[in-house]
């Protein structure tokens, strides 16, 4: 039995996710905790809320409500939706968690032993108004180089130029709208990456079976010479862990808070440490404690050397991942684990343009529970997941996906076969007639996608998995059409017996196989034919014959509804927002 510990990129605690946010690291990280689980291996599946810097602050400011209590009621609404989605985590946690705030306060003192922190005094823009340090991108004007009037304090949108505020004319709050601006000197915490460039090129370059994705992304910048600039890791914030080392106060550092992609990525630990004091944990051996339990998933000293690290996140979060946390994590030195791999994802888009939040454009994670089942969105998710290139979704690719593979293919196929089974045989396997060629074809085939579709779920290689899985459903469909059991009833019911006792053992080998795509209707399916066993099948014959002569079964309502041409355009139109 090996370990995996897997987590997902944690979401930002400012409002639901879209679709594009949920395949691009949650779901294809539960597909592949639930696939590691049927394997019988042990697995800690851990994510988070994300719940710090200026962008909870306005979200809360917004809403009417202090940024704690905001940032507690939009956990619970992410909580609640990922379980909808069947989003299997051992443990859902929080950035803001007490376990952070001390874990992310003794890598800060830990650092600074080492001499990895230097103190930089440095120009910030203050507004009067608002009576704060404005980050970059909370402040607008116009853009000296091409008189876009809504230039962010880093960044013309328009013509792209990198700027600095003080670059803009006519600067503004983006919180308030004021114009009192002012430039002030402030200090901070950099943490000195340069110096760690060698060892992080190093282990980059060790990683040869990463996606090309992931090291093309974490060259780059090392290449460049951006990621690996020392950086600032602390904020002139009000909500946030503050700045001390270890649990010692922070001589000059008062009132200030770390900067969220330097705790954000802790809480990846921390969560750990969550779920055993959650009480979700196993309890501990004889003598052991329930650090020796977390630390056991995360220090190489502790009895982590034998798990194995994965990460699920879109292409935008790489470089903090392949660079800054592991710069964290060496520079540390303390047998903290290093990810062993980075699963890396492009982006999906929407009907020709972006999701967009502000324009209403694209489906919510809320609104496509509202319309269909999380199943039907797990499928066609997965099965196109944006790995080798960004995807698009459309409602007509949507619509035809999921009317062929999971209404014709998959559902048909168990309402065809337990139907004529319960008209002819009644409702339990048949036990006469005897295996043929088009048996022994079909067994053979099986034992060739079974085998390729665990090869690609062990490269988490999602498109060719889904691909796998799809062809091990049409294969039942062929076999059920050229066999044609109501028909061979007709002159030989003992063999028509046989072809519907295959059918019946190919409905509990799918209600295993699809178990990680579609973890719901899996379940119906094995419920339907009385399967308690969920032991992953390796061998095709033996899976064909697991279900016993007498052995009952129901015939299950139909598993899934066909999109209809009018509900494709409905939902076309209430989530077509405005064109960006």
């Amino acid at each position: 039995m090996a370990r995996h510990l897997i987590t997902s990129a944690i979401p930002y605690i400012n409002g639901i996710k879209h679709l594009g946010n949920l395949v691009g690291s949650q779901l294809p990280a539960d597909l592949y905790a639930r696939y590691q689980r049927a394997r019988g291996n042990e697995v800690l599946f851990l994510c988070a809320t994300d719940e710090h810097g200026t962008p909870a602050e306005l979200a809360a400011a917004k809403a009417g409500e202090p940024v704690a209590d905001y940032c507690a009621r939009m956990h619970e609404v992410q909580a609640d939706i990922a379980a909808r989605f069947g989003l299997s985590f051992d443990h859902f946690g929080r950035s803001s968690s007490p376990q952070n705030h001390a874990l992310t306060q003794a890598f800060a003192g830990r650092l600074a032993e080492r001499g990895l922190i230097r103190e930089v005094t440095e120009d910030q823009v203050y507004s009067v108004t608002d009576g704060r340090f404005l980050p970059d991108r909370y402040i607008e004007g116009t853009c000296p180089n091409c008189g876009f009037e809504d230039a962010r304090g880093d960044q013309c949108d328009n013509c792209t130029k990198q700027l600095d505020p003080t670059d803009l004319i006519n600067p503004r709050s983006t919180i308030s709208g004021a114009t009192d601006l002012e430039v002030r000197s402030t200090k901070h915490l950099y943490l000195e990456q340069s110096k760690l460039k060698g060892d992080i090129a190093a282990w980059i370059d060790s990683k040869t079976d990463w996606p090309v994705l992931t090291t093309s992304i974490a060259r780059k910048w090392l290449n460049d010479g951006e990621g690996l600039q020392d950086r600032g890791i602390t904020r002139d914030l009000h909500w946030g862990i503050p700045v001390k080392r270890g649990d010692q106060d922070w001589p000059g550092m008062e009132g200030k808070v770390f900067y969220v992609w330097f705790d954000a990525p802790i809480e990846y630990i921390a969560c750990a440490q969550e779920w055993v004091d959650a009480g979700k944990a196993p309890a501990p051996g004889d003598g052991a404690d329930k650090d020796s339990l977390w630390e056991s998933w995360w220090r190489t000293d502790r009895g982590a050397d034998d798990v194995r690290y994965t990460q699920f996140m879109g292409k935008d979060n790489v470089p903090f991942h392949t660079l800054s946390f592991p710069a964290t994590i060496m520079g540390a030195d303390q047998d903290w684990k290093l990810v062993d791999y980075i699963k890396s994802f492009n982006y999906l888009n929407y009907d020709g343009g972006q999701f967009s939040t502000s324009r209403g454009r694209g489906v919510f994670m809320d609104q496509a529970l509202e319309i269909l089942p999380a199943d039907v969105w797990r499928w066609w998710l997965l099965s196109h997941a944006p790995e080798s290139s960004d995807a698009e979704f459309t409602w007509e690719a949507f619509q035809q996906d999921v009317n062929k593979d999971l209404a014709d293919v998959l559902g048909n196929f168990v309402s065809r076969i337990t139907k004529f089974c319960r008209s002819k045989f009644g409702e339990a396997v048949p036990d006469s007639g005897t295996p043929g060629e088009a048996e022994a074809e079909l067994t053979q085939e099986l034992q060739s996608r079974m085998d390729a579709y665990v090869r690609h779920m062990d490269a988490i290689e999602v498109r060719k998995a889904a691909a796998e899985l799809r062809a091990i459903w049409v294969a039942g469909n062929e076999y059920l059409q050229s066999t044609a059991p109501w028909t061979t009833f007709k002159t030989d019911p003992e063999q028509a017996a046989c072809q519907v006792r295959h059918g019946l053992n190919l409905i509990r080998l799918y209600g295993i196989l699809s178990a990680p795509f579609i973890p719901e209707m899996a379940r119906t399916m094995r419920d339907a034919v009385g399967a308690d066993d969920e032991a992953w099948p390796t061998d095709a014959a033996a899976a064909l014959g697991a279900l016993p002569s007498g052995h009952a079964f129901t015939v299950p309502e139909n598993l899934f509804t066909k999109i209809t041409d009018d509900q494709r355009a409905e939902w076309a139109a209430r989530f077509a927002g405005t064109r960006d």
